[in-house]
């Protein structure tokens, strides 16, 4: 309930959040599908990570066009995930690990089958009749203007029963929602209300920047042939996407939220913003201030691969902005997999630990997608067991999202320990020997040097909040210092699984503890594959 003296901490400035795919994590009742159950059960394990947070994707009542990013009740829980009751009880042992929890929200968008649209497609005068972004045809029954889905296609769907197209960004059975109408915002506030009163920590806000579109229904103008993204496979990119989202307006309605979360005490939000364009200065405008959100992310870091000039230039942009609060990430549900983007040595351990320290170094917050502290590589999915319908509609030239959506593996068996039915995507047998039991027996683990690194980096508040600045150093090292209010730290990472060594610009003496194997001789920092150096001074 809402508190009379609210309180915030900012506890997530610096927080590194695991994210929880749950279809993929843990099945308690043998249907193949993660649910609840199955993560209450596996809480401890994440608790043990050293993590400060957990983000639940949506477990919704859904049709699962989208498996869950399309809700067509946002009040209650699918029952392939389980119950309220379920839900009260992660939330109750998370807390008592020590765990914060934020929850998915797909605001911008629902199904087509939630009743808010099923009213609102009728007709023209029915309650909820503008609800939805709706726009007549063209004189020549065409669409209103060339907005493109990213699924691909027009992001305009007829209905023949109002006459008129509906926008999706997404599938065509995930309706945009439309937040110029007050009563839409209200009602999207009662359900936030609704899981705020249930106990949850923050909000994980599900394509946010995609909620407020023009409209004048403007056609957006083609992309510039030197911006940062080439136009490929989909035809979404050849667009610069000015009018369709991103839109002004969306400020208001972020410091509404505010002022309810406020009212909350120590909430926390966390937008998901793909601008495409200018990702770092639309991350800056939503996360300043104190009055709109509190921290984004972006794909820019997830564009670089093990590219260490990029991987700064991204970082860089971002502190030029001078403003603002980031959230890093390499990987998620619908990326590729960090050891697949940074080409390491298939089964290689290393890879895990070097994502996990790097990312938890930088400035900002860090989201590590599950998985990532197991060094699980792609799955290489056949076209007949996809069912990602973003990889479906653009295989085989990009990789489907199922791709890194496969169980957790928890054990070597061909299962993976995750389901004692049949998983609803095959786990590869790769992922066996990386699977948690397999990492647990040793000491030396990837897995293990994670628990390390986060236990250690803990101690060291100058990598949670201190100031960022970079080092000139050859690739594939990235290296930079982190400046707090009691210490400076000297941060070095070799990007590629070979050794590599980097001679710093001033004296510097060697930190131990965070298991990441990195040397010093004089001033020269001797990197293993896939290794990392910290030290006092610089």
């Amino acid at each position: 309930m809402p508190k009379d003296k609210p309180t915030r901490s900012h506890w997530w400035r610096g927080a590194v959040i695991y994210q929880v795919y749950l279809r993929s994590f843990a099945d308690s009742n043998g249907d193949g599908i993660g649910d609840l159950p199955g993560l209450l059960g596996k809480l401890a394990y994440i608790a043990d990570l050293g993590v400060d947070a957990i983000w639940i994707c949506p477990f919704f009542k859904s049709p699962m066009k989208d498996f869950g990013y399309d809700v067509s009740d946002y009040r209650a829980v699918d029952p392939l995930f389980g119950t309220l009751a379920d839900f009260d009880a992660v939330i109750a042992k998370a807390h008592k690990l020590g765990l914060k929890v934020f929850i998915d929200q797909v605001l911008s968008h629902s199904s087509d089958e939630h009743p808010w649209f099923q009213e609102s497609r009728k007709d023209r005068v029915n309650p909820k009749a503008d609800w939805y972004v709706w726009a007549d045809a063209k004189r020549d029954g065409s669409p209103p203007n060339n907005w493109l889905s990213v699924f691909g296609g027009s992001s305009w769907a007829w209905e023949s029963r109002r006459r008129q197209y509906y926008l999706h960004n997404f599938l065509s059975g995930q309706p945009d929602l439309n937040f110029h109408n007050p009563a839409v915002r209200e009602a999207l506030f009662d359900v936030l209300r609704f899981w705020l009163d249930r106990g949850v920590d923050g909000f994980r806000l599900d394509a946010f920047n995609y909620g407020c579109h023009d409209p004048q229904l403007r056609d957006n103008p083609p992309a510039q042939p030197d911006g940062p993204f080439t136009p490929g496979v989909n035809p979404y990119e050849f667009q610069d996407h000015k009018y369709d989202k991103t839109q002004p307006e969306l400020l208001d309605m972020m410091r509404d939220m505010r002022k309810l979360f406020d009212r909350y005490g120590d909430i926390a939000t966390l937008g998901e913003v793909g601008a495409h364009e200018a990702t770092n200065a639309v991350i800056a405008q939503y996360t300043s201030g104190g009055d709109k959100l509190d921290m984004c992310y972006g794909g820019d870091l997830q564009a670089c691969g093990a590219d260490a000039h990029a991987i700064r230039r991204a970082v860089e942009d971002f502190e030029a902005q001078g403003k603002g609060w980031i959230c890093g990430a390499f990987g998620n549900h619908d990326a590729p997999r960090v050891a697949s983007r940074f080409k390491a040595p298939e089964g290689d351990q290393r890879i895990g630990p070097l994502n996990v320290a790097l990312l938890a170094s930088l400035r900002g917050s860090a989201c590590l997608y599950q998985g990532e502290e197991l060094s699980l590589q792609d799955a290489d999915l056949p076209f007949e067991e996809l069912q990602d319908p973003f990889g479906i509609a653009f295989y085989p030239d990009m990789s489907s999202r199922d791709n890194c959506r496969t169980p957790h593996p928890w054990t070597e068996a061909a299962d993976v320990g995750f389901s004692s039915g049949k998983p609803w995507l095959t786990p590869p047998a790769a992922h066996r020997k990386l699977s948690v039991a397999a990492q647990a027996r040793d000491p030396a683990s990837g897995l293990n040097r994670v628990k390390t690194f986060l236990r250690w980096r803990k101690a060291h508040p100058a990598l949670i909040d201190g100031a960022i600045s970079f080092l000139d150093a050859p690739e594939p090292i990235l290296a930079f210092v982190r400046t707090g209010a009691s210490e400076t730290i000297t941060c070095a990472f070799n990007l590629s699984s070979r050794p590599a060594s980097f001679a710093l610009p001033a004296p510097a003496s060697a930190l131990e503890g965070h298991g990441m194997g990195g040397k010093l001789e004089g001033r020269d920092v001797k990197l293993p594959g896939y290794g990392a150096f910290f030290g006092t001074g610089h």
